[in-house]
């Protein structure tokens, strides 16, 4: 059975400028760089494209994610005023056609109810998906955007998986990866074969077996549903109220 792999995170109201976001993001190329021989040059959309590219070829800079970020502000339908609560959306990506990567950003914003993230979209064919499907890589991938973006939570999981094991929509997801920041509270024990690994000082990356989880297999529900009560017990997995960070 063929799932749908993504990886999301995902953090509250924090106001940030598009250069504070851009300095971020060139951050976060950086280390992504490192993870994946795919993942050294992103692409954007636009009329004009150089023949022969997925896109305009997308330089890891600050100036020019700044820039991509202040064009990406969301605006009113009449009028075209820039929301400013709502902050910056953009999204590249590595190739044409079934086989690239997709990475798409929404950063900066501070209005309850739209959360920022990062979400990450594998290939949905070709032999670069099942290398990116694989424990080491999206661990490291995790820990890129951890660093980077400073999520409250990330996780790597199929759709099929979070539909089964997650029960309210708004709470902090459980997958097969699963990052949590300190902030969220203290993680308790974890059953086998469950690896815990730090993050620096922001929090935790859980790996919940070397092999990727499907939701087709009942066992890798039905551990992943047991994780993710443990952790519902010791408080991590309601979000708490979303109250602004900076500005």
């Amino acid at each position: 059975m063929h799932e749908d792999y993504y990886l999301g995170a995902y953090w509250g109201p924090r106001k940030e400028t598009a250069l504070e976001c851009a300095r971020r993001a060139e951050l976060f190329f950086h280390m992504l760089a490192r993870c994946d021989p795919t993942f050294a040059q992103w692409y954007r959309g636009g009329r004009g494209a150089p023949r022969g590219l997925p896109g305009y070829p997308v330089r890891p800079e600050v100036e020019e994610w700044e820039e991509l970020f202040r064009r990406g502000r969301n605006r009113t339908d009449v009028g075209k005023k820039i929301i400013e609560e709502l902050g910056f959306s953009e999204f590249v990506w590595n190739a044409k056609t079934l086989e690239r990567t997709r990475l798409e950003f929404h950063c900066g914003g501070y209005s309850r109810g739209v959360p920022n993230s990062c979400l990450l979209y594998p290939p949905e064919l070709g032999p670069g998906r099942e290398r990116i499907l694989s424990a080491p890589v999206l661990a490291e991938v995790l820990t890129c955007v951890a660093t980077a973006w400073d999520p409250d939570s990330a996780m790597a999981s199929s759709t099929e998986m979070v539909r089964l094991v997650e029960k309210e929509g708004d709470e902090v997801r459980v997958g097969w990866l699963t990052y949590l920041t300190r902030r969220l509270g203290t993680l308790p024990p974890l059953p086998a074969p469950v690896r815990i690994e730090p993050v620096g000082t922001l929090g935790w990356l859980l790996v919940l077996s070397p092999e990727p989880m499907t939701a087709s297999n009942p066992e890798h529900v039905a551990f992943t549903v047991r994780v993710r009560n443990l952790l519902d017990r010791a408080g991590l997995i309601a979000r708490p109220e979303a109250k602004p960070i900076g500005g």
